[in-house]
C-alpha cells in the first residue's frame, strides 16, 4: 500500500499550488513548496514561495480508504488515511486538541459525537479486579472478595436445591417385541448357558 495524507490548505494557497503544478519545473525556480514539524510531530510550518503559514497534523475521526482505477472499472485499495495536515492563515485559530472533530464531507460534521457511541468512564483498578477474578475462574478457582448481601429481616425464604433423580446404571430400550434390544457386544458380556 502507498503511503498517503490529505492536505487541507486556504483558498489563497490553493491558486499557488495549481499555479505551481501546472507550470514547468525548469520556470518556476522561485516557486519550492516544503513543509517542517515542531519537535511535538504536531505543529509546524507549511512553506510556498517566501510565504509561510501555520500547519498542524490532526487525527480524522474515522479512517478514509483511498482508491485508484486504471479502467475506469475496477478499483483497487491504495491506503487507508486517518490524518490530515491542516494548513491555515496566520489569523486564523489553531484546532484544539490532536483531533479533527469533524470528517473531511458535510455529514461528516461533528462526527465524532453524533456518529460514534461515547467512550465509558472505567476505574482501572476494578478493570484489573475483574480480569484477575475471570483468569482465577478459567483455571478452575473461584471469585475473591465477593461481597454476598442479604435481605434484612426475617422473610429470608431458602429455596432447597433441586435433587436430581438417581441414574440406572443400564438403560434398556424394549423393542416391540417385548425384550429389550441386544447388539453383538451384549451377547460377548453374558455367559452362555
Amino acid at each position: 500500500m502507498e503511503e498517503k495524507f490529505i492536505l487541507r490548505v486556504p483558498p489563497s494557497v490553493v491558486e499557488q499550488i495549481e499555479r505551481l503544478l501546472n507550470e514547468n519545473a525548469s520556470s518556476s525556480l522561485d516557486g519550492s513548496l516544503d513543509i517542517s514539524f515542531s519537535e511535538d510531530g504536531r505543529s509546524g510550518t507549511f512553506m510556498i514561495g517566501d510565504e509561510r503559514f501555520p500547519a498542524s497534523l490532526l487525527d480524522l475521526p474515522c479512517i478514509v480508504e483511498s482508491y485508484k482505477t486504471y479502467d475506469d472499472n475496477v478499483l483497487i485499495k491504495t491506503a487507508d488515511v486517518g490524518q490530515m495536515i491542516m494548513v491555515r492563515d496566520e489569523g486564523d485559530a489553531a484546532v484544539e486538541g490532536v483531533e479533527y472533530k469533524h470528517g473531511l464531507t458535510p455529514p461528516m460534521r461533528d462526527a465524532r459525537r453524533r456518529r460514534f457511541r461515547r467512550e465509558p468512564d472505567l476505574n482501572p483498578e476494578v478493570v484489573q479486579r475483574v480480569e484477575k477474578d475471570l483468569l482465577n475462574i478459567m483455571s478452575g478457582g473461584t471469585v475473591e472478595n465477593v461481597e454476598t448481601v442479604v435481605p434484612e429481616g426475617g422473610s429470608q425464604r431458602k429455596k432447597n436445591a433441586p435433587v436430581a433423580a438417581p441414574k440406572p446404571d443400564e438403560v434398556h430400550v424394549k423393542s416391540a417385541g417385548g425384550e429389550p434390544e441386544r447388539s453383538d457386544s451384549d451377547d460377548s458380556l453374558e455367559p452362555e448357558s
